[in-house]
């Protein structure tokens, strides 16, 4: 079969999907598909859009109307709250002023009555969530789905291909990998995992035949101020970036839930989150700030 390869940028990061097929049609007509999907989500729940479902979401807060959500989103937000609960209120999608607060690209770390003031307007145990009615109380709540959206839409793009007749494929959404169906001839993909303190090296590579693996880390997206890194994974707690892994790499049977189980064991911090992803029992890699390795995942040789 032949291996066709379809590039392509969403979601704030490159993105290719891959095919095995002896029928081009086949395989240009489901990336197509795909690649709509994903552009969708995106427009969607983009947290960088003043124009979108999400944006008119936000604007609710302290209206005192509850809003009636599709079932995709309540989908979504039940899958949050689970979340919510797992990590001890640290994976909290209600924590979009502080996202937002943290501009990575200012170079400047918020004042701290600014992160009080994020704080007082963050936290699920707030927000009246009666499936299908969501109602924001206070005023300048944000919903954030950026750690959940990615990876539900490199499964959904996974499935839309499976829908479209293609069995043997991946993809890769800026990192975050889903599996179509394993290679033609049964043997699993390849996945690199980058090397946090050196991206452009490939530290780890892991044999991924279905389901997915994501990576949550502290270096594709970060600021460094006066010698101290910080990520763009912020615990609601505090109000500042998380001081954990530098890389947390997770498969399980969808990307989404990989997604969700790295970026609460990077909430976690190094031995809560460790414990959690050994309490969850998928498999798991991580790197330390100072480079040491721990987790279950079989690394295949490089």
């Amino acid at each position: 079969m032949d291996l066709h390869r379809y590039a392509f940028s969403s979601m704030g990061c490159p993105c290719e999907i891959q095919f095995e097929t002896d029928f081009e049609s086949v395989a240009r007509a489901a990336a197509a598909k795909a690649q709509t999907e994903v552009a969708r989500l995106d427009e969607k729940y983009s947290h960088y859009r003043d124009d979108n479902w999400l944006a008119r979401l936000c604007a609710s807060a302290g209206s005192g109307r509850a809003i009636e959500l599709d079932e995709e989103a309540a989908n979504l937000i039940d899958f949050a709250a689970a979340l919510h609960a797992q990590s001890a209120g640290r994976f909290d999608i209600t924590a979009g002023a502080l996202t937002k607060l943290w501009d990575l690209q200012s170079g400047r770390v918020p004042a701290q009555a600014q992160i009080d003031d994020a704080v007082a307007r963050t936290g699920w145990h707030r927000v009246e969530w009666q499936r299908p009615y969501l109602r924001l109380p206070i005023a300048g709540m944000r919903i954030d789905f950026g750690g959940m959206v990615k990876e539900y839409a490199a499964d959904r793009a996974a499935e839309i291909c499976r829908q479209n007749g293609v069995t043997h494929g991946i993809v890769d959404l800026g990192g975050d990998l889903a599996v179509i169906g394993a290679h033609a001839g049964g043997s699993a993909w390849l996945a690199g995992i980058k090397s946090p303190r050196n991206p452009a090296n490939v530290y780890a590579t892991i044999q991924l035949a279905r389901g997915g693996l994501a990576t949550s880390g502290d270096y594709e997206r970060v600021m460094i101020v006066d010698g101290k890194r910080y990520s763009h994974i912020v615990d609601p707690t505090n109000g500042r970036p998380v001081d954990s892994f530098a890389s947390v790499s997770v498969l399980a049977d969808s990307c989404l839930v990989a997604g969700a189980a790295s970026t609460v064991a990077m909430l976690l911090g190094l031995e809560q989150g460790a414990a959690y992803l050994r309490e969850l029992g998928l498999p798991w890699l991580a790197v330390d700030a100072d480079g040491r390795t721990r987790g279950t995942i079989e690394v295949a040789a490089k």
